[in-house]
This record gives C-alpha cells, sequence and structure tokens, in this order.
C-alpha cells in the first residue's frame, strides 16, 4: 500500500470517528391504560368479552349479581316514600278530628275543675265551722288546683295543633327526605354499574377474573389498552437529556419494521432513573436516564404494545 492511499485510509478513518453519533434512546411501546374496578363484591355472571378483542365505547364487557343491589335499590326506594308521606303530613298539620277531639278534652277538663273548685268551697266552709277534718280540707284544694292545671294543659294540646307544625320539623322531614333520596341515587349507580361497559374504544388487555369469580370491591375486573395510536416509552441518557425537550420530532425505529414511524415528544421526567438493562447503549450503561413518552401519528395504530423500540432525536439544528 503506497504512501498515499495510507494517507487517504487515515484521513477517512478520522472523518468517521469525528462523525456525531445519533442522539437515540431505547424503550418499549405501550398504550394508555384504563382499569375497570369492581363496583361490589358481586359473583361474574356473564363475561362478554375475551382478552385481545378490540371493543367500541359502551359495550358490555361483563355482568355481576344483581339480586342483592335490586333489593337494597327497593328498599331504598320504600324509606324515600315513607320520608316522602311523612313530610307532606308535616306540611298539612293537624286533622280536623284531632283539633275537634282537643276541643272536647278541653271542655270535659274545664267542667271538672268548675265541680272541683264547687266542692272545693263547701268543703273549705264546713272546715271553718269545725264540721270537717282538715286533712278533708286539704285534699279538696289539692283536688280543685289539679283540675284547673288539666284545663290548662287541654289548653295548651288545643293551641299546638291550631298553630301548626314547627319550622324546625319540617326541615327536618325535608332533611329525612333528602338524604334518603341521596341514598337511592347512591344504589342505583352502583345496580347500573353491575353491568361493566367499555368506556372508551380500546383492546381487552387483560380480564384477571372468570365467569363464577366473586372479585372484591375495587378488584380490577377489566384493564383495556385505549388510544388512536401506542406511544414509545423510553429512557433517554443522561448525556443527551438536555438536548431533548417536549414537542421535539423524532424517529421510531420497531423492532421488525423497516421504515421509521414519526412521531414528539409529549413528556419527560425531569427526575432520573437508573436505566433498565434492556436500555443499556454502551458508555450509557452506568449511567442515569429520564423516562420520557414519544407520541406516535395514528398510522401506527396497528402496532401491538411491548414492541422493542429505538428512538432515534433530531439534531438541535434540524428541529422544526
Amino acid at each position: 500500500m503506497t504512501v498515499a492511499m495510507r494517507a487517504v485510509l487515515l484521513a477517512t478513518l478520522v472523518l468517521a470517528g469525528c462523525r456525531e453519533e445519533p442522539q437515540q434512546a431505547l424503550g418499549t411501546l405501550e398504550y394508555d391504560r384504563i382499569t375497570l374496578p369492581a363496583p361490589a363484591a358481586e359473583r361474574i355472571v356473564s363475561l362478554d368479552v375475551r382478552e385481545g378483542q378490540r371493543v367500541e365505547a359502551g359495550t358490555r364487557l361483563m355482568s355481576l349479581e344483581r339480586t342483592r343491589s335490586e333489593a337494597q335499590t327497593s328498599a331504598a326506594l320504600s324509606e324515600v316514600q315513607r320520608a316522602r308521606e311523612l313530610l307532606a303530613e308535616l306540611n298539612a298539620g293537624a286533622r280536623i278530628e284531632d283539633v275537634d277531639q282537643a276541643r272536647a278534652n278541653l271542655a270535659a277538663a274545664q267542667a271538672q275543675a268548675a265541680d272541683a273548685r264547687a266542692f272545693s268551697a263547701r268543703v273549705i266552709a264546713l272546715g271553718r265551722r269545725k264540721l270537717v277534718a282538715a286533712v278533708e280540707v286539704d285534699r279538696a284544694r289539692v283536688a280543685s288546683n289539679s283540675a284547673d292545671a288539666q284545663v290548662r294543659s287541654a289548653q295548651a294540646a288545643l293551641a299546638k295543633l291550631r298553630n301548626g307544625t314547627r319550622p324546625e320539623q319540617i326541615a327536618q322531614g325535608e332533611a329525612a327526605l333528602g338524604a334518603a333520596q341521596a341514598q337511592l341515587r347512591a344504589l342505583e349507580v352502583t345496580l347500573g354499574k353491575l353491568d361493566i361497559i367499555a368506556p372508551r374504544p380500546g383492546l381487552i388487555d387483560s380480564l384477571p377474573y372468570k365467569a363464577g369469580d366473586q372479585a372484591p370491591v375495587g378488584a380490577p375486573l377489566a384493564v383495556m389498552l385505549v388510544g388512536a395510536a401506542p406511544y414509545a416509552r423510553i429512557y433517554v441518557p443522561a448525556p443527551i437529556r438536555a438536548n431533548v425537550r417536549v414537542g421535539d420530532a423524532a424517529a421510531i425505529h420497531v423492532h421488525g419494521h423497516d421504515r421509521a414511524f414519526p412521531g414528539r415528544v409529549r413528556a419527560i421526567r425531569s427526575e432520573p432513573n437508573f436505566t433498565p438493562y434492556y436500555a443499556l447503549i454502551g458508555e450509557d450503561a452506568a449511567r442515569l436516564s429520564y423516562l420520557a413518552e414519544i407520541e406516535l401519528e395514528e398510522s401506527a395504530s396497528g402496532l401491538p404494545a411491548g414492541m422493542p423500540v429505538r428512538v432515534v432525536f433530531a439534531e438541535s439544528g434540524k428541529r422544526e
């Protein structure tokens, strides 16, 4: 090999060594996940979908046992009716018959009081003449006073009926009705949730429980992958973190696909993480990394979750 050829080869190697490596990071494809929890500890009576099935919004995924919830709802409905009738009774006030009865009781008490006063007057007169014992005079006076007290009690009872229901009692009745209605609405909501419905179109990723199982309250009955397209969850090495910003363009290379999919950075964490073993790149193995998400366009909608990806970021001078 001539000296000239050796010089050309050396210059080529030097230029290749000086060529800037592309800013890239590794990760996997993911979808936004939503979890549908169990609204009540009821047995699964029907399972209408399977894992991996794509469903539309409003599709019934499964149904839970409804017997107990329906009974509780019926009891709450009866309680609402009872509270409503009680409030209507408070607003209506006393019945005419009750007022007439109170008036008759007052008349009877007044008659008894008049008789007791007359008898007491006769006994007191005989007592002055020493014709009866002093104890009989005291008994007659006490009986007269007791009869007068009965008159005052009957007068108060009649006035209470005439004055009607107190505003505080009506307010208590309204509060009791409101509480009963709120309890009924809560049970109706729970009853409606016993049919597990897909809130968004998506893919059934996981069904942890099967028909016949009884999951506890809050346990995940179904996990869905939603969104028009997946996103790349990647780990940005610390040396290039300063050059990656939200909104930057990126090319996503998916394992098994020849072409790159366009995307943009939609989020990047401010706190570093230790790099997972599958995202180690050369010297970055000993460095920290930052979790980031790259949003893909709808052209990537058919890509499955979990695929390994390599993301190449646009150079700082070529950002849009």
